[in-house]
């Protein structure tokens, strides 16, 4: 304990014994302050007045245990983070029902690692919507006789789905995981929602041939752009020998993935959010 006085510059200070005295001797008469303190307790002070040739006995003082305040601190690694953005873009259907994976609405995304790109594309693949709406082209190419070379009936629709679906399959998995996971760039496409609509249209239509590298920069898009002509080789592989033209099909085909790839953007930037009930809540910002 310590006790001071008005006009005094220097505490005296003693500490207790083993029942809690203590004693102070030869004190001038006055006002005095006595401060009590002790580790893990909450600090008191008292004021008493000494009279002249007085002996003070100073009334019991109890001191109470200190409030404890405890901090945890919670944190969650970018991996976990990235495993929660995928586990929510999973969920993302236009109009709760037409996949919508490869999008991210979060203002500030983590890089994915690897096996979460081959996760979205795996889930985009199999995902029974899409393998409805190959069976609807491939029923509406029937219906046209498109391909003659498959033919008709069961066998010629067989074929035409099978050739679609590894259109699709090959193109979603060499251009959303396997390229994305050579190269380190990441598939997605970055949900802009700000700034004017002329920024909003010219980042859509550069999501084609430009991405963010998983170190967070941005640059050529050469995961798209490989898949694309990896699609444009799958079609010309596939296609009935009659309707095989090389480096002619490959290139439209291509070309034409490319112009969809940009065309879907400018959709994501200014529609398919409205229509994608789970999609993140949350404020974009312009990266």
């Amino acid at each position: 304990m310590a006790l001071s006085r008005e006009g005094q510059a220097q505490e005296l200070q003693t500490e207790t014994d083993d029942d809690g005295l203590f004693f102070f001797a030869n004190l001038a008469p006055g006002l005095l302050q006595l401060s009590f303190a002790s580790e893990g307790l909450t600090g008191q002070v008292i004021y008493e007045t000494l009279s002249a040739a007085q002996s003070l006995t100073v009334p019991d003082v109890v001191l109470i245990v200190a409030t404890q305040v405890t901090e945890v601190h919670v944190g969650v690694t970018p991996a976990e983070e990235a495993q929660d953005e995928v586990k929510l873009e999973e969920k993302q259907r236009i109009f709760g029902l037409i996949p919508n994976f490869f999008v991210t609405y979060d203002p500030h995304p983590v890089p994915l690692s690897y096996k979460l790109k081959f996760r979205l594309a795996w889930k985009s693949s199999v995902d029974p919507f899409t393998l409805l709406a190959i069976g609807a082209v491939a029923g509406v190419e029937q219906a046209g006789n498109q391909w003659r070379g498959y033919g008709q009936g069961a066998q010629g629709y067989g074929k035409r789905y099978g050739a679609s679906y590894g259109d699709v399959f090959g193109g979603t998995f060499i251009g959303g995981a396997v390229l994305p996971s050579l190269l380190k760039q990441d598939p997605r496409y970055f949900y802009r929602g700000s700034g004017s609509k002329k920024s909003r249209i010219l980042h859509a239509f550069a999501s084609s041939v430009m991405c963010r590298g998983d170190n967070g920069k941005i640059e050529p898009n050469y995961s798209n752009i490989g898949g694309a002509f990896a699609a444009g080789g799958l079609a010309n592989l596939y296609a009935p020998p009659g309707n095989r033209n090389g480096a002619r099909l490959v290139v439209s085909t291509a070309l034409i993935r490319l112009g969809e790839t940009a065309v879907a953007g400018v959709f994501q930037e200014f529609f398919i959010r409205k229509v994608t009930p789970s999609s993140r809540n949350n404020t974009p910002t312009q990266p």
